[in-house]
């Protein structure tokens, strides 16, 4: 019998992802200019109000007011009448000095390559075939429909009664062979101008969701997923109906409160650990991409349909204490157990944070454009800062194809 599943995204607008923003835009400040700051960046938005907290250790000044108020303009916050903006909100720092016996643990001592972990803890990643960015289906979606709302609302030509603040939400059935076979339902709250009666706006809005929004969303896939919309999907849009007061405004945000809409929407696992906010010494971060990139590269290599990896590290300690893999079954070698392959898997990745760190350029300020519409499945690409280029989003590379498929002898 066919099931659904579900996942949801939130915008760059949402109050929780304003923080994740601010967070990671201070991480980049500081890496921008001294690339070996350790930075633990929280951040706290309400009504007209910014906090930030948590521990710096860096031999640069960064105005953090500044930064935070670039961020929240970028996003879109410009209006006094969203009670939240980027001109007049106060804004409080109290970020302090990173704990020594912390630092203890993650500095660097005479072999670069043996700088511990600066937690413990388990990391996840996750992939799967069923779309061309390896990531799940329901959560791709989720992300694609409000990246697409965001560029309708700053483009300024059509919906022009758009406000930053939305969430998604697709539900996919699937068959017993997990197989996706159509989109069931598609949930668009978002955030609008108080323009007539509520029952006009709520009309308007259901039109523009579903007659501009969702085929602009669609025309930019692979037709074997455009076949999964259909004239039956059930769709709420604002189904709460009134939504003009949002933002911090109409609810608190805080740093890390979106851990499953940053990762798989649900799907495969998660350990807990949020990403915006820690520099690359916190494995929480840095190990979850790392994990990501084994496991998008064991499916695109064709080991397996489906496949989960988890690494777990002590604080202050180098070498992780263990490495796991699951392919649901899904491995397409006859024989091969899931405990093999992560023996191997263990001897042809280096998953030392320094290694980690090195491998994707994790001590470049490439940290903002991952804190809103996840930090998985994205396009590898380029950031220039005053000439300087970085690369983004390396984790996503498939330069590891081709060892996989030698080690486990795949293809020719």
């Amino acid at each position: 019998m066919s099931y659904l599943f579900t996942s949801e995204s939130v915008s760059e607008g949402h109050p929780d992802k304003i923080a994740d923003q601010i967070s990671d835009a201070v991480i980049d400040a500081f890496l921008e200019k001294d690339p070996q700051s350790k930075v633990a960046c929280e951040t706290f938005v309400t009504t007209g109000l910014v906090v930030l907290g948590g521990e710096i250790r860096s031999n640069t000044y960064v105005d953090v007011q500044a930064v935070a108020r670039d961020v929240i303009r970028r996003i879109g916050y410009t209006k006094s009448e969203y009670k939240f903006d980027a001109e007049s909100c106060g804004i409080i720092s109290a970020l302090h000095e990173q704990s020594p016996d912390i630092a203890q643990g993650v500095d660097v001592g005479k072999d670069e390559e043996d700088q511990g972990a600066g937690d413990q803890g388990m990391m996840f990643g996750y992939a799967t075939n069923e779309t061309d960015n390896y990531m799940p289906l329901a959560l791709d979606l989720s992300h694609r429909l409000l990246i697409e709302l965001a560029a309708i609302r700053k483009g300024g030509q059509e919906m022009t009664y758009l406000r930053p603040d939305s969430k998604s939400q697709v539900t996919i059935q699937y068959s017993d062979e997990h197989v996706p076979e159509k989109i069931n339902t598609i949930v668009v709250s978002t955030q609008h101008d108080d323009w007539d009666t509520d029952e006009k706006m709520l009309a308007t809005i259901r039109h523009d969701i579903k007659n501009i929004l969702v085929p602009r969303v669609k025309a930019t896939l692979p037709e074997r997923i455009q076949k999964l919309f259909n004239d039956d999907i059930i769709y709420h849009i604002n189904p709460t109906g009134k939504f003009v007061i949002g933002g911090p405004h109409g609810d608190s945000g805080l740093t890390g409160r979106k851990i499953i809409v940053d990762t798989y929407g649900g799907k495969g696992a998660h350990g807990g650990g949020a990403f915006s906010g820690k520099d690359s010494s916190k494995v929480d971060r840095s190990a979850a991409y790392a994990t990501r990139h084994i496991a998008k590269n064991v499916v695109a290599a064709g080991l397996a349909d489906q496949c989960l990896v988890q690494v777990a590290y002590a604080i202050g300690v180098a070498r992780p204490v263990g490495l796991f893999v699951d392919t649901y079954g899904t491995c397409k070698i006859e024989g091969l157990t899931d405990g093999e392959i992560a023996k191997k898997l263990d001897a042809l990745v280096d998953m030392r944070p320094a290694a980690i760190v090195k491998r994707f350029g994790l001590k470049n300020p490439i940290f903002s454009e991952t804190a809103a519409y996840g930090h998985m499945g994205r396009t590898v690409g380029t950031k220039t800062i005053d000439g300087k280029s970085f690369e983004t989003f390396g984790w996503e590379r498939l330069d590891l194809v081709g060892s996989i498929q030698r080690v486990f002898g795949i293809g020719g």
